[in-house]
């Protein structure tokens, strides 16, 4: 075992190595190396039950990073499009799959195993991809995160369903032990949370080392329990980090798990390429065109046509859908129950995973290059987005002061801005933050900052300050380059995560580019200067600090409903 491991991670750097120097997705260069060390090509990895095991912890460590940057209020604000959407498309995707497939021989039966499969998308390539591209906390990655979730658990209940029902046969009583697991799992993660996990915080907290030993035995403990109780590994997982997502270390555990995590993981999608059955190709060559072409065009429409009526822009509701283009990991554990009861034969399943494979494939280029993707696209996808009446925009025509996006430090800008009393919009997508606005009585704009007819309607050549908070690089890059072409006088104000973006933004002739850690950290050494090592100007500042977050906090919580 010791050998082959070696051997596969071997394969894995080299073709990794040659994958960077291509600049391809690595996700692409690990199933690559799994259909090599499996029995496709050179059938070196033979013990793939252990291999299994080691890609079900990194399964299970990458959606507990992925939970701790959730919490209860994220699933409150999205879970109406998150439930009504994955509905939507789940229903569209396998109507159109069960046509496909009556229409290509297959029997009633078959047909609809294979419709639920191709509907149901996979949690953690879409998390490993919003990941490496550190888009987690992004409104669209929050809502795909919510289908995915809801796709879960739609799935767990479609494999105890075909379970129950050998030879046609189902029992009922099956279903209410798994709702009884399930609200006591819930149940006791919330009792954990709220009455046992705040009075340990400061013993976790003294030492690294067992907060590290804590963190991978919360992760793995409650995955083996919601496994246990009928449901998947991957729901536990999530859950176990969405229970610690509120806590003081949560960055920090997830910052400790990630180099863990990404081992792992490496194995996972090294095993799913081992699975592939070239043969399948030259036996149904049509049926290997057909079903992806369905999963990869079929998915995002309905995602877009739902989110759109909803009042989601065509951008956000444009990436939500390209996270759904692939056949999940639920798909191939549902055919496999499915086949284990006779329900479908086993040249259905290889050919479902080689479709599983080839979605996975294009799903990855397509969710890595969403935004080139929607900037090829973004003339068509209007359809899709209901927006505001032209008339809105022209009854506010001229704004001295603009803002896009308010829940980083938007706050603050509003309250200065009232203070120079001139006319003021907020720019934003995020509905809940419209919600707020409306309630506030605050004039406000739903829309996207790189939507360019949206800056001409905003009149945006007539503004004399222009603030982003949004810390997505792309969006200030497109409103530096319009301003300098439109509007070269305004003073524009930028947000940026680190050194090399701030240069960049500079070099497009932004005024200023606001670097969080930079502004906080030349604040406090203001702060020690004045006060040296005094600890009640300390305590009086800290208080002043809690005062300020309760207050705004709680302001803007209580009316995200």
């Amino acid at each position: 075992m010791f050998e082959e491991l070696t051997l596969v991670i071997v394969v894995a750097v080299a073709v990794s190595m040659i994958m960077r120097a291509l600049k391809q997705p690595m996700m692409i260069g690990h199933i690559i190396t799994g259909i090599l060390v499996g029995p496709a090509v050179f059938d070196i990895a033979k013990s793939t039950e252990t291999l299994n095991i080691f890609a079900e912890f990194g399964v299970a460590l990458l959606l507990f990073v992925m939970g701790l940057s959730l919490n209860i209020k994220v699933i409150k604000d999205i879970g109406k499009v998150a439930i009504l959407a994955s509905l939507a498309q789940v229903l569209l995707v396998g109507g159109a799959t069960y046509a496909a497939a009556i229409i290509m021989g297959y029997n009633p039966t078959i047909a609809t195993y294979i419709a639920l499969a191709l509907s149901l998308s996979s949690t953690i390539i879409v998390i490993k991809l919003l990941s490496d591209k550190k888009e987690q906390s992004r409104l669209y990655a929050k809502i795909a995160v919510g289908f995915l979730i809801i796709q879960d658990f739609m799935a767990t209940l479609a494999v105890l369903f075909v379970s129950s029902s050998y030879n046609g046969h189902i029992s009922m009583d099956d279903f209410l032990p798994l709702a009884l697991k399930g609200g006591s799992l819930l149940a006791s993660m919330l009792v954990f949370r709220y009455l046992i996990l705040p009075h340990l915080n400061g013993l976790i907290g003294k030492s690294q080392e067992f907060l590290f030993l804590f963190a991978i035995g919360m992760a793995l403990g409650i995955a083996s329990l919601s496994k246990i109780a009928g449901f998947s590994l991957e729901i536990g997982a999530l859950l176990a980090g969405m229970t610690l997502a509120s806590m003081p270390y949560a960055t920090e555990v997830a910052s400790r798990l990630k180099p863990l995590r990404d081992f792992f993981i490496v194995l996972h999608f090294v095993v799913l390429g081992s699975t592939v059955n070239l043969e399948v190709i030259q036996s149904s060559p049509g049926k290997a065109i057909v079903f992806p072409l369905i999963v990869l065009l079929v998915n995002p429409i309905s995602i877009l046509i739902m989110m759109g009526l909803m009042g989601y822009t065509k951008k956000t509701s444009f990436k939500a859908g390209l996270s759904m283009t692939q056949v999940g990991e639920f798909s191939l554990i549902l055919l496999a129950v499915a086949n284990l009861h006779d329900y479908i034969d086993n040249s259905t399943v290889s050919l479902i995973t080689l479709v599983a494979l080839i979605t996975i494939g294009a799903s990855t280029y397509m969710i890595t290059h969403a935004d080139k993707l929607y900037d090829l696209s973004e003339k068509y996808l209007r359809l899709f987005e209901r927006r505001k009446a032209k008339e809105d925009h022209e009854k506010r025509r001229r704004y001295d002061l603009v803002l896009f996006g308010y829940q980083k430090g938007g706050h603050e800008f509003l309250s200065t801005f009232k203070k120079l009393s001139k006319k003021f919009i907020v720019v934003d997508y995020d509905p809940s933050v419209i919600d707020f606005m409306e309630q506030r009585n605050l004039e406000y704009v739903y829309g996207d900052a790189t939507d360019i007819d949206l800056l001409e309607e905003l009149n945006l050549k007539h503004s004399k300050l222009i603030v982003s908070t949004i810390t997505d690089n792309g969006t200030n890059k497109i409103l530096a380059n319009w301003l300098q072409d439109n509007n070269p006088s305004a003073v524009f104000i930028a947000t940026a995560d680190n050194a090399e973006e701030a240069t960049e933004l500079y070099a497009k002739g932004v005024s200023y580019v606001i670097l969080p850690h930079y502004i906080g950290s030349e604040k406090i050494s203001s702060f020690i200067r004045r006060n040296e090592l005094n600890k009640t100007a300390f305590k009086q500042y800290r208080e002043k600090h809690l005062q300020y977050l309760q207050t705004n906090h709680a302001l803007f919580e209580s009316t995200d409903t």
